[in-house]
């Protein structure tokens, strides 16, 4: 008898491009109509933009965390893992287990959403000894170490590691950075009330970029408010700065400075994760360059979107523009992607992403914010709200939103609080442990794999994934 199969859908990534792809996908398609497979490893979508408020202990890590197994409606297959190549000709992704099971996971349509990772360069010492603001695992261990630093400064008479605890670099002045940089020192602020031993004095944090200007998409002004609100709080801005080498107890600067600090958070900027270099196929500057439509010229059935894509942005109706790495964009790029995915399977005509961009917003934390919504330039308390009304109908369930609505409240009446959770073990962890960069196969590695027939086939017994749009692989 012949056996009829369902066309399999594989998307790779579960940030905002890969679950709205997802979340469509099942609302439109009928139950026999296509079977959608999801490639994670995480069974959750982060939402990147409150990191830091996680970072700083205004929000709870599961606030920003929404679990994908919510709905009982839920019936895509999701295989928890990293998608580590893709073999476009034979249609086949090549997958690497939570418990290191290499397998194949075959394909009639892809969508590709694997996210960004962290942008590094060759500076030495940098991914030994500094922290990244990516993942959730990230922002909370780097809450437990900035405690950490303050509890371990107050019980040392050295002088000379008092300060170097007391110290903290915070590299990249855009969102994330000055956001991180904002928070924490809030943080730290709050938290030195408690430690009559330590000279409030003492505690430094600096904010750096190589660029001229902090946050030069806000604008002129927006980026000078904010830095004048940091710089009130005694955050060190230096632009046109960045890292030379960076140790264990030290970080040395490009201008020649030598700042004693045992914390280095680097947030300067992010880069297509991965597994985009493993297809072989055209890039813009790192990204995967495809058409208005989100294809892959020259592959069938082959979609990529979010940090991952160099999507053209036909909004501004520029040539050759292409659509920043934002969750906004990502979010609409996946619901567009599954359309047209079913328009592919119905045999009807795709449609081209076309999106202007609503503004920006940057929480500061307390009363302090920028934002620019729909070109509107605010600031202060008008600008928190905006901000933070953004990001709470941005949410994906009332569950979340009811988190994080409450953690705001109960962070505006009672204040900061500052256990240290255990997150941090005796043993260091730094950006070279959360994001496993150094785990993709290359094209040919990719090609011989298939050909050899390891790691088994997909279809139910496949298990795999990949790191979710906006958020980076880990395998």
């Amino acid at each position: 008898m012949d056996t009829v199969t369902r066309p399999r859908i594989l998307v790779v990534g579960a940030g905002f491009a890969g679950v709205e792809c997802v979340r469509r996908l099942e609302r439109k398609l009928a139950p026999d109509e296509a079977d959608v497979t999801l490639v994670t490893p995480f069974a959750y979508q982060l939402y990147l933009p409150l990191l830091p408020q996680v970072a700083s202990g205004v929000l709870t890590p599961q606030s920003i965390a929404v679990s994908l197994r919510r709905s009982k409606k839920y019936r895509t297959r999701i295989i928890p893992g990293g998608a580590i190549g893709v073999d476009l000709k034979a249609k086949v992704c090549v997958i690497r287990t939570i418990t290191d099971e290499i397998v194949n996971e075959h394909y009639d349509y892809i969508v590709l959403a694997p996210g960004s990772v962290t942008r590094t360069f060759d500076i030495p010492g940098l991914t030994e000894h500094a922290f990244g603001m990516k993942t959730l695992a990230e922002a909370a261990y780097i809450r437990d170490h900035v405690i950490s630093q303050l509890d371990l400064a107050d019980a040392s008479h050295d002088p000379a590691e008092r300060a170097s605890r007391l110290q903290f670099v915070v590299v990249g002045g855009g969102y994330a950075g000055t956001e991180t940089a904002a928070c924490l020192q809030r943080l730290t602020h709050a938290a030195v009330k408690r430690y009559p031993r330590i000279d409030p004095k003492l505690i430094k944090w600096h904010l750096i970029d190589i660029a001229p200007k902090l946050m030069p998409e806000l604008g002129d002004k927006l980026g000078r408010s904010a830095q004048e609100i940091l710089g009130r709080r005694g955050i060190d801005i230096s632009l046109g700065v960045s890292i030379a080498k960076a140790g264990p107890e030290e970080v040395t600067f490009t201008d020649g400075r030598v700042v004693p600090t045992r914390t280095l958070i680097w947030t300067a900027g992010v880069v297509a994760s991965p597994l985009i270099a493993t297809l072989g196929a055209e890039t813009v500057r790192g990204r995967l360059a495809v058409t208005a439509e989100m294809c892959l010229p020259g592959q069938d059935g082959v979609f990529a979107l979010g940090d991952a894509a160099a999507v053209p942005d036909e909004a501004k109706g520029q040539e050759g523009a292409v659509c920043p790495p934002t969750a906004q964009h990502a979010m609409r790029q996946g619901k567009v992607v599954a359309d047209n995915v079913i328009a592919t399977l119905r045999n009807q005509p795709m449609q081209p992403y076309v999106h202007k961009d609503l503004g920006l917003v940057v929480d500061l934390g307390g009363k302090d914010a920028v934002s620019k919504p729909l070109g509107i330039e605010l600031r202060g308390v008008l600008a928190q709200a905006v901000a933070r009304g953004y990001h709470w109908s941005a949410l994906r369930t009332n569950v979340a939103k009811t988190r994080v609505m409450t953690n705001w409240l109960l962070n505006a009446v009672a204040g900061d609080d500052f256990v240290r959770t255990g997150f941090q073990s005796r043993k260091a962890a730094r950006l070279k442990d959360f994001e496993y960069t150094d785990s993709y196969l290359t094209p040919e590695q990719v090609r011989a794999h298939v050909e050899g027939g390891a790691g088994g086939a997909g279809g139910a017994g496949g298990a795999g994934g990949a790191g979710g749009g906006d958020t980076p692989s880990l395998t």
